[in-house]
This record gives C-alpha cells, structure tokens and sequence, in this order.
C-alpha cells in the first residue's frame, strides 16, 4: 500500500492545523489564559447553552474554585447579576472586592438561604464533592435551571418534586467544541477575562500536590515548562 503524496500530507497537516487548533490574542498571557481550555469553556459553555448568558437575569454561582471564579467573571461581562453561594463565609470580601458579585450567599446560614429562596433564574454548581441539592433548586424562580459542572465522586441526591411544581431543570455539561472554544478565547480577549493562577517551576510540583492536598491554592497552578528547559 502506498503511503499519502506531498500534496495529500500537505492538505491534510492544513486541514488539522486549521480545523483543530486554537489562536489566541497577543495580548493574552499564555499562562493566565492556559486554566481558560479547561476551567474557561466548560463554564462559557454551559452559560451559553442554557440560555444563562442574557444580560438582566440572574445567577448563582455555587463554589469559588477554579472553576467558579472563571464562572464568576464571564457572568459579570454577560451583564448577569451574580450571586456567589458558598460555605465559607471568609470568601465574601474578597468576592465583592476582586471579582464584583453582586451578593454573597453563606449556604450554611439557614436564614440567608430562605431570604433568597426564588429568586434566581439559574446557577452554576461547580462543587466536586458531595452536597444537597435542594437548597439550591429551592433558590431558582419558576423554570429555572440548576447547571452542574462539577464532578462530585458520591451520587447525589436529587428531590423530585420541587422540580415538577416549579418545572425546574437540572442539567449537567462539561467541556465544549473547538469552534465555541475559539469563540471562548475571543469573548475573554475582548473582556480581558484571564484565570487567576500561580506560575511555577517544574521543581516545585512535588510541594503544590502537597498543597493542592491542603487546599492551598487560588486558583490555579500552572507549570512553566518553558524557562524551566532554558533553566536545564
């Protein structure tokens, strides 16, 4: 069997090139837009295929890791009115201050969670581990929609019939195209959206999994691979 032409290796190197590959802006720094094909598009991604990005609604946004400070701020440049629901109550200035919530939710806080009950017309639910779901549906207007993008390892439980009397959805997405990923890196660009990181030398992966194991983290570590072969 004979092997493709030049010409045909050629065209189809093109094709690859220009079907799966990705452009980004060179204003964009590399390492801060890095976490964005993996925190960026799954967040972008569910937010426009729901519908959750139209200016005047409402969102929550359950989590404040990696993957819900990216969501965070492609709310805000949606023109979305965000909410950040999370346990740690320590995280409330610095979601005011850094990212512009609009509000700030402490699930544990029983009275905080019924003063908002229904007010929400969607939320983005990054959590990996498990947590109750009915709280959060109890949260959303009429059709709305609870989006999950986390991976949580446990099931979780989920209560049926807050979902039927107030025809509620509950959905779950992860990752996207490369066309809406291109896309993705175009809507950051223009809104100089970029994730919140730590640059670090190779050297050094060994101490952030014994961080990443305490948490110690905002909100991302990416390795620099480059200065560190320059370094070798």
């Amino acid at each position: 069997m004979m092997g493709p032409s030049h010409k045909e290796a050629t065209l189809t190197s093109w094709w690859l090139m220009s079907t799966l590959s990705l452009q980004f802006q060179k204003n964009m720094p590399l390492d801060g837009c890095a976490p964005l094909l993996c925190d960026g598009i799954t967040t972008y991604s569910a937010l426009r295929h729901f519908g959750l990005d139209k200016a005047g609604l409402h969102l929550g946004v359950v989590g404040l890791g990696g993957l819900g400070q990216t969501a965070v701020k492609f709310v805000k440049a949606f023109g979305v009115k965000a909410t950040v629901i999370s346990t740690s109550p320590g995280k409330r200035q610095e979601a005011a201050e850094r990212l512009g919530v609009d509000s700030f939710l402490v699930s544990r806080d029983p009275d905080q969670m019924q003063d908002a009950m229904g007010i929400m017309d969607g939320i983005i639910d990054t959590i990996s581990e498990a947590h109750p779901l009915l709280q959060l549906i109890g949260l959303l207007k009429s059709h709305g929609k609870l989006v999950v993008v986390g991976a949580p390892l446990k099931p979780l439980e989920l209560p049926v019939f807050p979902l039927l009397v107030g025809r509620k959805i509950v959905a779950g997405t992860c990752i996207g195209g490369i066309k809406e990923t291109q896309e993705m890196i175009d809507f950051t660009a223009k809104h100089n959206i970029t994730a919140d990181i730590e640059l670090i030398p190779m050297d050094y992966v060994n101490t952030v999994m014994e961080r990443l194991v305490k948490a110690d983290v905002r909100y991302r570590f990416v390795v620099d691979i480059g200065n560190t072969l320059k370094a070798a």
